[in-house]
């Protein structure tokens, strides 16, 4: 499967992909595989080119909480108003490749990645069709702006799975009353037997029954939204 870097034009400079981890790569081949055009950006490259921050091939317990800490960072300075900038970016990209047909698309993320997609899904209606989060971060806070108070704003169908803990029963709950009042078809759930990161086959949180449980989510997912048209 071919797969490039890209330099993409934003605002605020020329973002590049893929993003920071292999793990990531890995991933979207496997979904290129199936017959997408899939965009993976470096959403840190105001920090600098991909990788923004050099990682181990294994993130284990032992290092995880270094790696965290160089990360944490950006994510914080990472605010919705450069998100929202971004993913005008990246969807005006992604209209112009001869190799993407025309049509609605899916956004995807995992962890905080999660969170970002909701929040592109839902600035974008008319042109996101699926939204999907895997043991996602940041999905449901206190702040105003939270990603789940943007949902009723959703025309995309969803899917978010969380790994145990992940998210609290009350969390759930009102993720669950903001998606039904949006009126979108979607399914929440908690893959049993799970930690965060389970996806990652870069991590000690890699689970491959669970890592399989998400494309048995994702692929009819994609397959209802963006081929069924």
């Amino acid at each position: 499967m071919p797969t490039k870097t890209l330099r993409i034009p934003t605002t605020d400079g020329a973002a590049d992909a893929f993003g920071v981890r292999p793990a990531l790569r890995e991933t979207a081949r496997e979904l290129a595989e199936h017959g997408y055009y899939v965009l993976v950006p470096n959403l840190y490259y105001r920090h600098g080119p991909a990788p923004v921050t050099e990682l181990p091939e294994h993130i284990g317990a032992g290092v995880r909480p270094a790696v965290i800490g160089r990360l944490m960072p950006l994510i914080e300075a990472h605010t919705p108003e450069l998100v929202q900038r971004d993913a005008d970016a990246y969807l005006r990209f992604l209209t112009a490749q001869p190799e993407a047909t025309a049509g609605p698309v899916a956004v995807i993320g995992y962890c905080v990645g999660a969170a970002l997609a909701v929040r592109t899904a839902a600035a974008h209606p008319g042109q996101v069709a699926a939204v999907a989060g895997f043991h996602p971060g940041f999905l449901v806070t206190d702040e105003p702006d939270s990603p789940h108070r943007l949902v009723p704003g959703l025309t995309a169908e969803a899917h978010l799975g969380f790994a145990e803990g992940d998210v609290t029963p009350e969390a759930l709950s009102e993720l669950n009353q903001a998606l039904d009042t949006a009126g979108v078809g979607y399914t929440t759930e908690v893959y049993p037997g799970t930690v965060h990161g389970f996806t990652m086959s870069d991590t000690d949180a890699f689970d491959p029954s669970a890592k399989q449980r998400h494309w048995d989510r994702l692929l009819p997912l994609l397959e209802r939204t963006l081929r069924d048209v």
